[in-house]
């Protein structure tokens, strides 16, 4: 037989994960599983499973307590102290390797397992010395996997009340080094868009979701997971945020969700998906947690929110999106760490039905978006400008006689542009109406007020040439105080400054130019 070393044990704990709060979602998972069992065997209703999370900052301590089935204390020792030895079902259960209760060996200094069986007296309990095990892992003696957890773990037995059922997770004095696992608030972020919880009740397109699902015939994996008694909800939205100084802003707002799934060409359903339809402002800042399609197996978030960037034509398309991939097929398979999927045919197909969405779907959305975006800002634009003719005409305002052909040509070029803009948004006024491009268009024509946009465009007339302006009359003229030649130098003078300053900084140092030589 060959001899399996300590560095397996390594690999398992200290080395899985990059992220040490994956341990809540190990922990979560299996607990997850026993609920199921314990929802089948009778022993809860569909509404009583729970996972109680507590964490103590100042004593270093985290528990994580299920009221689902507890272990037999008969097979307590096997089902605890076997390594990779699962009695669990791949495409069945969530968790089937038997190595996600190991993760907590690597942040504290102690990992101790207690459980009880409902109808019997006792509670099984498994210690584990970690600080020891990773102590012993760095030493330079070769150790087998078996002495190492020879020498770190022992088993006792208490009495317990015969109507309890449990399984307790307790890490004991956590390491300094993994302080984050004690943030409350940062667990309550993760959690809430890995573990497999509901949707928080303000969002209140979730009905649509459950709805679509049912329609489907799938089920949505859903628990109540709470952390120091606060409930744990996927903290969705209609509202997209942004910085704006010291506060965030609503800068969009998601109108409508679109869904598709997707199959084999057997016609096997292999996922399915969700995803949030907005004006696609700009790719959503990271101050929104929510941003980015996730993607999900049995409700749980393989990955983080780029696991699914390199199927879009281009990475950076991912976040301009909010939404839900949902993996149903069995061969879907999680890989160890839970940040993928294991390599086979399905999951190629997989990819490639995806990929063939979001480019020919998902990426032209927000790139009409923008086109349409556009089309409505040189409308604006022509609008603007033309005003701005107007106006500088009736009150005698050009620098120069060059200022005012610059801006004449300006609004002609800006009418070229926006007679062009209109063809382009009258070409999507065909658009099927359940096309995800129609609420979309609607949703940017609603900002822009799109009725009222086009006849203001319509409105315009070229402004009308004064008797002081056939005269040129400028700027320089209402300066009564200065004297000809003076009037020349400032003329020049803000000529200069027109040609080289932006336009803003310009229309303000000529304005307070003007108030100085009145």
């Amino acid at each position: 037989m060959a001899t399996v070393g300590k560095n397996i044990l390594d690999n398992l704990t200290t080395g899985m994960y990059s992220d040490s709060k994956v341990i809540y979602r190990e922990y979560i998972q299996n607990a997850c599983d026993q609920i199921d069992l314990a929802k089948k065997e009778g022993i809860l209703t569909q509404d009583e499973g729970e996972v109680e999370i507590f964490i103590d900052s100042k004593k270093r301590y985290i528990s994580i307590r299920d009221n689902a089935t507890g272990s037999r204390s008969s097979v307590f020792v096997e089902d605890l102290g076997d390594i990779a030895n699962s009695n669990k079902q791949i495409g069945e259960n969530k968790g089937f390797r038997g190595i996600g209760r190991l993760c907590g060996l690597a942040y504290c200094k102690t990992l101790k397992f207690t459980t009880s069986y409902l109808g019997e007296d006792v509670a099984s309990v498994m210690i584990c010395d970690a600080q020891k095990m990773r102590a012993m892992l760095v030493e330079a003696k070769k150790y087998t996997l078996d002495e190492i957890w020879s020498a770190i773990v022992k088993f006792e037995t208490h009495t317990a009340n015969k109507s309890e059922h449990f399984f307790e997770v307790e890490m004991i004095d956590i390491n300094k080094e993994n302080t984050d696992l004690l943030d409350t608030k940062k667990v309550c972020e993760y959690l809430s868009f890995i573990a497999p919880v509901a949707y928080k009740n303000t969002f209140i397109l979730r009905k649509q979701i459950y709805d679509f699902a049912d329609k489907i015939c799938y089920r949505i994996d859903e628990y109540t997971v709470k952390i120091n008694g606060k409930q744990i909800f996927k903290e969705y939205t209609t509202r997209l945020k942004e910085q704006s100084g010291n506060n965030l802003k609503n800068y969009d707002e998601i109108s409508r969700l679109e869904f598709k799934d997707f199959y084999d060409k057997e016609g096997n359903l292999l996922a399915w998906m969700w995803v949030g339809l907005s004006r696609f402002e700009k790719q959503i800042p990271k101050v929104n947690q929510m941003r980015g399609l996730r993607l999900r197996s049995a409700n749980i978030q393989l990955g983080n929110d780029d696991v699914l960037n390199d199927l879009f034509k281009e990475p950076r398309g991912n976040y301009y999106f909010v939404g839900e991939v949902f993996a149903v097929s069995k061969a879907l398979i999680p890989n160890s760490q839970r940040n993928y999927f294991n390599e086979n045919e399905v999951r190629v197909t997989f990819e490639d039905e995806l990929r063939t969405y979001f480019y020919d779907v998902l990426h032209k959305l927000y790139y009409d978006a923008n086109r349409i975006k556009n089309a409505y800002k040189r409308q604006e634009d022509y609008i603007n400008k033309a005003n701005e003719l107007k106006k500088k005409s009736e009150e005698n305002d050009f620098v120069d006689e060059k200022a005012r052909q610059s801006l004449q040509i300006d609004v002609e070029n800006a009418k070229k542009a926006a007679e062009e803009a209109c063809k382009q948004l009258s070409k999507f006024d065909y658009i099927d109406g359940n096309s995800p491009l129609f609420e979309v268009h609607k949703s940017i024509g609603k900002k822009f007020n799109s009725e009222a946009l086009k006849k203001k465009v319509e409105s315009i007339e070229p402004a009308e040439i004064s008797d002081d302006q056939k005269k040129k009359t400028y700027i320089t003229t209402s300066m009564s105080k200065l004297s000809r030649s003076e009037r020349k130098l400032v003329s020049k003078i803000l000529t200069i400054i027109t040609d080289i300053a932006p336009k803003e900084v310009a229309e303000q140092i000529i304005e307070k130019i003007k108030e100085e030589m009145r």
